[in-house]
């Protein structure tokens, strides 16, 4: 095909950001990328507007003009009308925003709206570690645990469009501890970067570090320097990434895990516990699932979101 752009937005909790997206001139990259903070404490209408303007800016500083607009979003999205059906208590008034429509109306190009993490999945399923595999499961471990099954370049959504939710899976590690989702033993809370906190503080680790809140980064140079608390949190939470991952696997049978995002970068004390977890709950015919790292990073939701709206124009990305 010719050379296609597109703009492509990422919209999180914290921040937006916003690129340039080029197809069918080799791999794909997002240039021409600018962020911003999302603000989402001021309500929905508010991130809308931070978004449009996001659009706008990029249009202009764009080379070539883009033929539509791919958006990657918090919350659950109905990829058929790209509204926002469903958004948790971090994204106040977001549920309901018919966020498509109104982009294509302040813009003037077509849009089209992917779940963030499904976008994320997506991109790294067609472009980054999964390119030349037939399936995969991706696995986002940050602030929070998302993930995606896609077999074939397609993503399974689910009836309810919300299907790849790994870190509200049940957990035995997370009996009794509550989850923001308003459940309790799910992956998410022991699993995600702010349970590595909780439980370092829980043994004894320090709450501050520099005048700072204690952050993942610092537990995981401490679980280097031989930090038990660290090492004792990082491995906790390898471990329950890999038990669940263990019985996806059971039940998907990817032909290979990505595992991404920012707590994925965590050393071996971690990275230890989800291989011997996961070789503990697969099943043999599953046990050398490959497990690997994303090669698109911040990128892969934007690239993701820019695949999307190729496809969903009935247009073939080579």
């Amino acid at each position: 095909m010719e050379r296609t752009t597109i703009v492509a937005v990422d919209i999180g909790g914290t921040k937006i950001a916003c690129g340039i997206v080029t197809l069918g001139d080799g791999a794909p990259r997002a240039d021409k990328v600018e962020k911003m903070p999302t603000e989402a404490a001021q309500g929905g209408e508010h991130v809308l507007s931070r978004v449009i303007a996001a659009v706008r800016a990029a249009i202009e500083r764009a080379d070539e003009a883009p033929v539509g607009v791919g958006i990657s979003s918090a919350g659950v999205v109905d990829p058929r009308t790209g509204d926002i059906t469903f958004a948790n208590e971090l994204m106040p008034g977001w549920g309901g925003t018919h966020l498509a429509a109104e982009v294509t109306a302040a813009c003037g190009l077509p849009c089209r709206v992917l779940n963030d993490v499904h976008a994320h999945a997506l991109g790294e399923a067609r472009w980054g570690g999964g390119r030349d595999a037939s399936s995969c499961l991706v696995v986002a471990v940050g602030t929070g645990i998302g993930g995606a099954f896609v077999e074939h370049g397609h993503i399974m959504l689910g009836a309810h469009d919300e299907a790849g939710h790994i870190g509200h899976v049940c957990c035995p590690a997370a009996v009794g501890v509550p989850c923001s989702c308003g459940a309790t033993a799910h992956l998410e809370p022991i699993g995600a970067g702010p349970g590595i906190i909780r439980e370092y503080i829980r043994r004894g680790g320090d709450e501050t570090y520099d005048g700072k809140p204690m952050d993942g980064a610092e537990i995981d140079r401490r679980a280097a320097a031989g930090d038990e608390a660290a090492k004792g949190a990082e491995e906790r939470a390898g471990r329950a990434l890999g038990e669940v991952m263990g019985s996806m696997c059971n039940m998907l049978d990817p032909a290979c895990v990505i595992l991404s995002g920012s707590v994925a970068q965590c050393g071996p004390d971690w990275s230890d516990a989800v291989a011997a977890a996961f070789a503990e709950q697969a099943m043999p015919p599953v046990a050398k699932t490959p497990i690997i790292g994303g090669e698109l990073g911040g990128d892969a939701p934007l690239i993701g979101a820019a695949e999307h709206f190729m496809r969903s124009a009935y247009i073939e990305v080579d």
